[in-house]
């Protein structure tokens, strides 16, 4: 039956620009390694025996998506021209789109199409902790630096005790049902997490590395390179 046996489907959002990056070409297609930099992140996913399915939600007017191969990742990686303003609306916008074929209780994994660093052991251990857990969770590391806060001149008010203190990553793992209606109650959010936060429930931190950083300006395409370099040197 469905609810003893779930599904694992994973949506990639990448309908939007980048624009911290300073190029025209929007983030998700900029060149790591030569290929696409949301090319890792969803070879990663694709070759990952425990999802079923990965969709990667585009933005309507997507003319790039073509003019690369993705047939070697084929069937299982199936691309939706559907995304919205926001990261929130893109989600929904995919989760509405694959409700033919997910159940209620079928687990997402939404991830960043600008985390090309995710490794088969992240998602491993994200699946593992949270196959029994009824809020789902999401990849997260201990914040290790001081945490000061500034007011408008950009100095200091306050240094911010940093103790039980997360910096959140992807992927987020949530029911669909869950997932859902939490969105289409909180669509003001910049994660999943806080869209289930919202809805009153408190998900699970399930801690990853520092090497699945999320690139957002130019030196993280530097950052992201080296560590595939030598993850796959240690291969």
């Amino acid at each position: 039956m469905q609810n003893f046996h779930p599904k694992h489907f994973a949506i990639v959002p990448a309908a939007g620009s980048g624009s911290r990056m300073v190029s025209d070409l929007p983030k998700q297609y900029l060149s790591l390694l030569g290929k696409p930099l949301i090319r890792h992140a969803l070879e990663t996913l694709c070759a990952a025996p425990e999802i079923d399915k990965v969709f990667v939600v585009l933005s309507v007017g997507d003319a790039l998506w073509a003019q690369y191969d993705w047939s070697d990742l084929a069937p299982k990686l199936v691309p939706l021209f559907c995304g919205g303003a926001t990261r929130a609306d893109s989600v929904l916008a995919g989760l509405r789109a694959i409700s033919a074929e997910a159940a209620q209780s079928d687990w997402v994994l939404v991830h960043d199409a600008a985390r090309p660093c995710l490794a088969p052991w992240h998602i491993d251990r994200l699946v593992r902790e949270l196959a029994h857990d009824e809020a789902g969770g999401l990849l997260a590391v201990p914040v290790a630096d001081t945490l000061k806060r500034a007011d408008t001149q950009r100095r200091v008010l306050q240094t911010v005790p940093r103790d039980s203190l997360w910096q959140a990553q992807t992927p987020q793992m949530f029911r669909y049902v869950m997932l859902r209606r939490a969105l289409e109650g909180a669509r003001d959010v910049t994660d999943e997490a806080s869209a289930i936060e919202a809805a009153g429930l408190h998900p699970k931190l399930v801690q990853g590395d520092a090497t699945n950083l999320k690139v957002t300006y130019p030196l993280d395409l530097h950052l992201a390179e080296w560590i595939l370099k030598n993850r796959e040197g240690r291969a």
